[in-house]
């Protein structure tokens, strides 16, 4: 149509000048994306897409996009001062077919005056939140630029590409999309499942995942270089690592392994992630107190698993802290079977809970790609900072302590000898016991698709005494201690038979289970047997005994009980001595974790030689137990049903109950229950509204003075809405 005053030439056909392309709207297609990109769980309305895969925008224009007359560049930007030099500035152009791995604009389709885009991220990109602009020119002299929107950038282990690719569809439900989970706890002999909610897909978590790395040392001291390191899963991990422990930096927990709580909370009490990594957000990074091992681990597989690591939690039994790396772990006891605390940093935790975080390490030789255990408890330095890892389980497995991060550290704690001493005046009398296969027990972690423990002690070593691991065993001595190995106080007494055969065999046997508030009733099992020192004959034995309380860090208190034992034994002759540790010994003696170790040492007279006998005993908490009496249903209330029998012959004071669950519960929900007199039971009923269909899990804690650490949990299947 001509404007008016205008006029048309019948010769020449007219040429109608096209209107400036503007862009009136963008879809960012967020719920489809995020769909398509593992990440609905997070949330529909904002983007969060994971790297080496498209994702689909629609522009909205005034007119038609014409391929061939509008040109259109991307520009996507990340971290405090974008350059495309560091890998934190990308700038693509609209193009029909992608080329390579690098940023990309491509598949467009026109429909009418909208345009549908496919981006696609370079699997080497820089995780993080984005901002994407658009430039649109219709002539090289002019362009106007829009803002298109922010997105967040994930690691993507669904894709070849990605350095996290784990090819099981099966191992990412369980790694990536579970958020809740295990953690095993306890002593090698009786060990307790723990349910955790690792909640990684509550809205906030993604925001507090990058604060972290945002509030860590080196984004600090260079945040440009920081940001342009984000795109190695090594280099996040060991942020992460450092970070979830506060002893170099505002990182998330202070740990405590005192027994005084007052100023924050037990670390028995956590029931899960999401509340810590709140707190300490909104306390703008100030430390949560406080964390043990079980949840600085749990923490970081809430952060790993959120950034898209396939990340599991892992517990090692009778774990070794080897500081000065020699590969041994000394523990004293003295004539009368008490265990003596040691000068030393050198321990043997009943139990060590660490991280597995699944990658390729392009920094190592091939074949150490798969596992890595990241250890963010603060144990040791690691490069100035406290944090451990990765270590590639294969190397540790095979001995290849020289290969980084950290491996001589943890092949300690799965591999270190034990040395039992028997000290008499301040000095070394004689060696107890050399034990070559005491540490590193039951390594366990989740099932994957089941609430059942599975034992992964083979990925770490050979079996204990096979041949393989003791060559493994003399390669990584080798490659730690070097001369050092070949003279030691240690081996000289070794090699002057400090351990040769006894004249006798002793065990400790329980005669019931051991229950809380009651007499503990043992029996010693003595038994004559033939040996080169004293060949034929009776013996004459004086049994000290000694009851300690046990602690996580494998310390014990001072003495609660003591008895002493004469015994003779002859050849053939088997005996069995009643013990009874009464109730009133250890009342208010034992901390939350309610271990006792009694030692025992004999002396055998004829000899003058010393044998050592111990018995570690758990004491069971009352069982909580939780049912659902109807099928789950998205924003239907859901009764649950919880019921607590005190078992124990004394009243459990000052109880409080505590129900969390990611997609069944808003944060927390909490309960005065008062005094639970022994005997008794309390029934509760809550009504709970869940927020998420699919497999979920409520976690529920009763505390109170006595204990600590009632827990259970339910696995509940939650339906969609019904449509109305």
């Amino acid at each position: 149509m001509l404007s008016p005053g205008s006029h048309s030439c019948p010769l020449a056909p007219s040429h109608p000048a096209v209107a400036a392309l503007e862009l009136r709207s963008v879809d960012l297609q967020s719920a489809k994306n995020n769909q398509e990109h593992h990440t609905q769980e997070m949330g529909r309305q904002r983007l969060i897409v994971r790297r080496s895969q498209s994702f689909t925008i629609q522009l909205h224009f005034n007119r038609p996009f014409h391929p061939k007359k509008d040109s259109i560049t991307f520009v996507a930007e990340t971290g405090p001062a974008p350059k495309e030099l560091l890998g934190t500035r990308a700038t693509f152009l609209l193009t029909q077919a992608r080329q390579g791995n690098g940023w990309s604009a491509s598949d467009f389709t026109v429909q009418t005056n909208s345009l549908f885009v496919s981006l696609f991220t370079p699997p080497s990109a820089v995780i993080g939140p984005y901002s994407l602009k658009m430039e649109i020119s219709q002539d090289p002299s002019h362009s106007t630029t829009h803002p298109l929107g922010t997105f967040i950038l994930l690691f993507n282990p669904w894709s070849a590409e990605d350095d996290v690719y784990l090819p099981s569809e099966t191992l990412l439900q369980e790694y990536i999309m579970m958020d809740y989970g295990f953690v095993y706890k306890g002593h090698e002999r009786f060990i307790t499942p723990w349910p955790w909610n690792y909640g990684q897909f509550e809205e906030d978590i993604i925001d507090i995942c990058f604060e972290i790395l945002n509030k860590s040392l080196y984004f600090l001291k260079n945040p440009s270089k920081d940001y342009s390191q984000r795109n190695d899963v090594v280099y996040i991990c060991r942020v992460v690592s450092a970070m979830i422990n506060s002893n170099d930096d505002s990182g998330v927990l202070q740990g405590n392994w005192g027994e005084d709580y007052s100023r924050g909370v037990s670390p028995l009490e956590w029931t899960g992630s999401v509340a810590i990594l709140r707190q300490w957000a909104a306390r703008g990074g100030q430390p949560v107190k406080y964390g043990q091992c079980w949840v600085f681990a749990a923490v970081m597989c809430t952060v790993m698993r959120c950034l898209g690591v396939p990340t599991r939690v892992v517990s090692n039994f009778r774990s070794a802290h080897n500081s000065d790396a020699n590969l041994t772990i000394d523990t004293y006891y003295d004539q009368h079977a008490e265990m003596l605390p040691t000068q030393k940093r050198d321990k043997i935790w009943n139990f060590h809970v660490w991280n597995e975080c699944w990658m390729i390490r392009k920094d190592l030789p091939p074949g150490y790609n798969g596992w890595q255990v990241l250890d963010p408890t603060p144990q040791q330095t690691s490069s100035g900072l406290f944090r451990c890892g990765p270590a590639s389980v294969k190397a540790i497995r095979e001995g290849e302590v020289h290969l980084p991060y950290d491996t001589p550290f943890v092949y300690a704690e799965v591999n270190a000898d034990e040395v039992v001493w028997l000290l008499k005046d301040g000095q070394a009398q004689e060696i107890l016991a050399h034990n070559t296969s005491s540490i590193g027990k039951e390594i366990s972690t989740k099932m994957v698709g089941s609430d059942q423990r599975q034992n992964i002690t083979s990925s770490y070593k050979y079996p204990e005494g096979s041949p393989e691991e003791r060559s493994v065993f003399m390669k990584a001595s080798q490659k730690m201690l070097g001369v050092r190995r070949t003279s030691s106080p240690f081996l000289d007494l070794l090699g002057s038979g400090g351990a040769v055969g006894q004249p006798a065999q002793l065990q400790l046997h329980l005669t019931r289970k051991p229950e809380w508030g009651q007499d503990l009733l043992l029996r010693l099992h003595a038994r004559r047997v033939a040996d080169r020192a004293h060949p034929q004959g009776p013996i004459h034995l004086v049994v000290g005994f000694c009851a300690q309380t046990l602690l996580h860090n494998g310390g014990t208190r001072e003495p609660l009980w003591r008895q002493k034992v004469h015994l003779t034994l002859d050849f053939g002759e088997d005996i069995q001595w009643p013990l009874s540790l009464p109730y009133n010994n250890y009342r208010n003696k034992l901390t939350d974790e309610k271990l006792i170790r009694v030692s025992g040492i004999a002396k055998v007279e004829e000899t003058g030689k010393s044998m050592l006998v111990l018995k570690d005993i758990s004491l069971e908490p009352p069982h909580l137990s939780i049912e659902v009496s109807e099928r789950a249903e998205v924003g239907k209330a859901l009764r649950v049903h919880v019921s607590l029998t005190n078992t124990l012959s004394v009243a459990l004071s000052h109880c409080t109950m505590v129900l969390e669950g990611s997609g069944l519960v808003n944060g927390q929900i909490s309960n005065d229950l008062g005094t639970l007199v022994a005997g008794h039971t309390i029934e509760i009923q809550v009504d709970l509204y869940p927020i998420k269909a699919g497999p979920r899990q409520l976690q529920v804690l009763v505390s109170s003075n006595e204990i600590k650490e009632i827990k259970g949990y339910k696995d509940i299947f939650v339906a969609a809405a019904r449509a109305p």
